[in-house]
This record gives structure tokens, C-alpha cells and sequence, in this order.
């Protein structure tokens, strides 16, 4: 029998992708040694199994630096930097936004999430809105799902795409590779429209707005149409002239919606990072 299919009836209580994810991890030991999923057992090994550390199912405030461009007693408009998670998980139990917030209004406890509607990437900058009362933040949730919620991002393209466009091309699991998002016909459908603001040859920065809000969404889509981001290592078919960045380039840099409480319309603006704005720098002046 393959190694794999006898840890299902060893360790029913787990699924089989987490078992064969333990295995190449080196958390399933078979007589000491890591091996394949595939590889044939007969009966009589000793089988080790000593699953990874789950982060707390509560997670601690700590304090931690948070730049806040607005806080009423409904709502928090952060302003993310790059490297910073937003949430707790397997990869990063701690010091994440969530983390901070906590030390920072310690009512959030008491807020699903900590107040938390929607994410950015760990290595994205820019703005992030955090519900304080669970009313707010299912009014928030309900903004998300009917699109009031107006978000504007710039991120830096390889190669040079058309003036502007509308990528309109469905995202979902990449059956390949379960941690990646990628177009497939089985995705939910997604939409991103773009402008150029500035070419610079190997590169080009767009201004995109989401008509959706699919994860990766930005980064798929613009590796589907053969121009993936500066620094993506993870969405980066069609790069040809790789531009050294230490992350993906893009920027929330504009965030818009009703507020739950005035029910007028506010809106934030971001300036770009430091890093992101020494790289545009630097391709002006090779353009020189």
C-alpha cells in the first residue's frame, strides 16, 4: 500500500492533502526518515507523527506601530506598510495587524476579527479599513459585497501593456498549486480596469480599480495578460526583464465608501512608500 493511503485509515481525522503537506514537511517520520506519499509500506513501520504548532485560537494584543489616517468610533483607516500580515495563521502566529489592534483599541475583542472586512497581502501597502462595533462592520461587509466599497491601487507592470484596459477574466484556485489563485473557467468572475500613468520602457505604472475583489485578483490578472508585477515572485509567467524589487509593486492608494454611521461618503489617500518611490526613481533617471 502507498504511505499515503495507509496514514488516511491511520490519521482519519485529517485529510489527506494535510497528511501528504505533514509528510514533505518532515512532520510524519516513517523509522525515522521523511519520505514520499507514494512510497509502498508493508506493515511494521514505525510511524511518527508530531503535527506543526497552531497558532492560539486567541490572539494577543501587542503593541506594535500602526499608521492610522483616520479613527472615529466606528472605523480605523490604516495605512499598511509593506511586510506586515494582516491576520494570525499557520505561517505567522503573531505580530500581525490584527495583533496590534488589539493592543490599540482592546474593545476589538469583542469585534469579529478584530474588526478586520478585507485584506492586503503581506508584502502590498496602502489602505485598510478596520470596523470598531459589529455594527459597523456589517455594514462594511454588506459595502463589500454590493462594490460601494471604491478602491484604487497603483502597481508596477513588466513590459509595456496598452493605455488602458478591462481585464475581465474569472479567478479561483490554480488546481496545480492550491496556495497560488490563477484564471480558470471553474473561478468567480472578477474584473480589473486600468490606466497607464507612466511608461518606462521594461516597465509601466497602472492605476487599477476592482470591480471585484477576488484574492490575488491584481496580481493574477496582470500575469494572465503577460505583464505580471515588479518583484511578484509567486505570479510571474511572462517576465522577460526582471526589475529587482523585494516585493510585489503595489500600493492601495485609495480606499472610498459610505461611512456606517454619517452615511456620507469618505475617502483616503496613501502616498506611496518610500521603497516603491526610490524604484520609480531610479527608472526615470535610466530614462534620462
Amino acid at each position: 500500500m502507498r504511505l499515503d493511503q495507509a496514514l488516511v485509515r491511520l490519521f482519519h481525522q485529517y485529510s489527506r492533502s494535510r497528511l501528504q503537506d505533514w509528510l514533505r514537511s518532515g512532520h510524519i517520520l516513517v523509522d525515522g526518515r521523511r519520505l514520499a506519499p507514494r512510497e509502498p509500506v508493508t506493515g511494521g513501520e514505525k510511524i511518527a507523527l508530531t503535527p506543526p504548532r497552531l497558532p492560539d485560537a486567541t490572539p494577543r494584543a501587542q503593541r506594535m506601530p500602526l499608521k492610522i489616517v483616520h479613527e472615529d468610533a466606528a472605523l480605523i483607516v490604516i495605512d499598511k506598510p509593506p511586510g506586515l500580515v494582516v491576520h494570525p495563521g499557520a505561517g505567522q502566529p503573531d505580530r500581525t495587524l490584527l495583533n496590534a489592534l488589539l493592543a490599540h483599541a482592546p474593545a476589538l475583542a469583542g469585534v469579529p476579527r478584530a474588526g478586520i472586512v478585507h485584506r492586503l497581502d503581506k508584502d502590498t501597502s496602502g489602505l485598510l479599513v478596520v470596523a470598531k462595533t459589529i455594527e459597523a462592520q456589517t455594514d462594511l461587509v454588506k459595502q463589500l459585497a454590493e462594490r460601494t466599497v471604491q478602491r484604487i491601487y497603483l502597481a508596477l507592470v513588466q513590459g509595456d501593456p496598452p493605455a488602458s484596459g478591462t481585464i475581465d477574466a474569472p479567478v479561483g484556485r490554480d488546481a496545480r498549486a492550491r496556495t497560488r489563485m490563477a484564471v480558470t473557467h471553474r473561478g468567480k468572475p472578477a474584473r480589473t480596469r486600468y490606466r497607464v500613468l507612466e511608461r518606462f520602457g521594461r516597465a509601466a505604472l497602472v492605476e487599477c480599480r476592482l470591480d471585484t475583489g477576488r484574492t490575488h485578483q491584481i496580481r493574477v490578472h496582470f500575469q494572465h495578460i503577460r505583464h505580471p508585477l515588479v518583484g511578484d515572485v509567486v505570479y510571474r509567467r511572462g517576465m522577460r526583464h526582471g526589475i529587482e524589487f523585494p516585493r510585489q509593486a503595489l500600493h492601495a492608494a485609495e480606499l472610498s465608501l459610505v461611512h456606517p454611521v454619517s452615511r456620507e461618503v469618505s475617502t483616503w489617500k496613501s502616498s506611496l512608500p518610500r521603497d516603491f518611490q526610490r524604484l520609480l526613481a531610479s527608472l526615470r533617471a535610466c530614462e534620462v
